[in-house]
């Protein structure tokens, strides 16, 4: 039985039909994966087929065009029309006043201009308390001015409809890994973020890639990636997942990361699973001692602290940066072109591992997927459900053997690498005599150890305090050898 029959039999609806190889049609609509896979999943019938007019219908209504948004306040506003889109939202709560807002950040809408009413939010908080922005089917109308209640006009949300159409089991993913061998395992885990597993050269090419997923279900995992152009970097950053954030280039100040204090509003780090700065090398910081001290206070304990505010986040941070081909060298200074609040050892410390990104083949047409895959924001959805179970740090925990006098950050950098492979490649098993040793050490112990070697090697060319001293030799624990 073929790997895709074998998919479908498993997860039912939670695989579509991707073309990507051929198919322009969703990608001269620029939609996100998860966008265009929900798309797929309300209107593909079981043969993969769908009605391109329909789709077409569907997204001239509820998905307009930011220059559109003009003509979309004309109705609420003027024609006092119920205006319905498929859009991210967040929410505040004024302290001072009760009042609930909220804000549609892809069309400018601010919270200045919004309210949400106590019978609407008693009716949708559940979805929308979730995180710092939610994806969903928002319902829009207007709160006519009342001068003698002194109420400003403003724009009021009349309904919610979550964005995810089916309820998710975790369980059922889990024990459903255990249908396919590694190998096929690794395949899917491509198809599910648009990739062809056929037109990579190589297994390694195939790991590597999906090294990138690591921070989609493991919390505050903090990786540098350098890679050459045109590998992907940012597409499955910013196009897959709707948990995560990818910043391209520009400005970024402590304030948009951590915690706005004339706003009184978390940063990025709050409500997002990852942080990826794309193109590091242009990035530049408003105040670069600033934001080291609290990069490296979050990075190592998930605390920042902006003036009397202290918070606590659970983002990964990535840096995503090019690099030529005559600098693919891990034992020469490969963060030169990093920005300088990146030129400090003492940072670089606290990233856990390094993606040799060089590994990983430039996009071409055969690594465009054409076939049965999964949902990407199904799968998305279980990575970042997968954050919250412990459960697999713990069988970490028991399999590795950490040695006398190890360093407590290489020790927690592989240990939570090993944990993150352990929830991408092996999500069945439920204890560590479940664990199958070799592969355990194939495919999430060695990787892990040569992600945090290669940072360790940075570190020594970075300061001399570092030089010389190597990453300690992890090992699994005789006894799981001898069962």
């Amino acid at each position: 039985m073929g790997t895709q029959v074998k998919l479908r039999e498993c997860f039912d609806e939670m695989v579509v039909y991707k073309d990507l190889k051929k198919s322009n049609f969703f990608s001269a609509l620029s939609l996100p994966s998860f966008l265009r896979d929900w798309l797929l999943h309300e209107f593909q019938n079981e043969n993969g087929d769908f009605d391109y007019t329909e789709i077409s219908n569907f997204i001239d209504t509820y998905l307009p065009k930011k220059d559109e948004w003009i003509s979309i306040k004309d109705r609420i506003v003027v024609e006092n029309e119920r205006v319905k889109l498929l859009a991210k939202i967040s929410v505040d709560i004024d302290i001072k006043n009760q009042e609930i807002s909220f804000a549609l950040p892809e069309y400018g809408l601010t919270n200045k201009e919004t309210i949400i009413e106590a019978n609407v939010w008693d009716n949708c908080k559940e979805y929308l308390v979730k995180g710092n922005e939610t994806w969903g089917i928002v319902e829009l109308g207007y709160r006519f001015p009342d001068d003698e209640l002194k109420l400003k006009g403003k724009i009021k949300l009349t309904n919610f409809q979550d964005f995810c159409p089916y309820i998710i089991d975790l369980d059922y993913y889990k024990d459903l890994r255990s249908e396919f061998t590694t190998d096929e395992w690794i395949d899917i885990l491509l198809g599910a973020i648009d990739y062809n597993a056929n037109g990579y050269e190589s297994k390694n090419q195939k790991l590597t890639m999906l090294t990138r997923l690591l921070p989609f279900v493991e919390k505050r995992l903090n990786l540098i990636e350098l890679a050459p152009k045109g590998t992907g970097k940012s597409y499955l950053f910013g196009r897959v997942s709707k948990f995560g954030w990818l910043s391209s280039g520009g400005v970024m100040s402590r304030a948009k990361m951590f915690y706005d204090i004339s706003k009184r509003k978390p940063g990025l780090v709050s409500g997002n699973d990852f942080i990826a700065l794309d193109e590091v090398q242009t990035i530049s910081f408003t105040d670069v001692d600033e934001m080291r001290a609290a990069l490296k206070g979050y990075m190592e304990s998930g605390v920042y602290t902006v003036g009397d505010y202290e918070g606590t986040a659970d983002a990964g941070i990535i840096l995503l940066g090019n690099i030529s081909s005559d600098n693919w060298n891990i034992y020469e200074n490969m963060f030169e072109e990093l920005p300088l609040a990146f030129h400090e050892s003492a940072l670089i410390d606290r990233f856990h591992g390094f993606i040799k990104g060089w590994d990983i083949p430039r996009m071409h047409d055969d690594l465009k997927i054409s076939g049965w895959a999964l949902n990407s924001e199904y799968f998305c959805t279980i990575l970042h459900m997968l954050r919250e179970d412990p459960s697999y740090r713990v069988i970490v925990d028991d399999l590795i053997e950490v040695p006398d006098r190890a360093d407590t950050r290489d020790t927690e950098a592989v240990k939570r690498i090993a944990t993150a492979y352990l929830k991408l490649l092996y999500p069945n098993v439920r204890s560590a005599e479940e664990v199958n040793v070799l592969e355990f050490n194939r495919y999430c112990l060695k990787p892990a150890t040569k992600m945090r070697y290669v940072i360790k090697k940075q570190l020594g060319i970075l300061d001399k305090e570092f030089k010389g001293k190597d990453i300690p030799k992890f090992n699994i624990k005789e006894i799981y050898y001898d069962r």
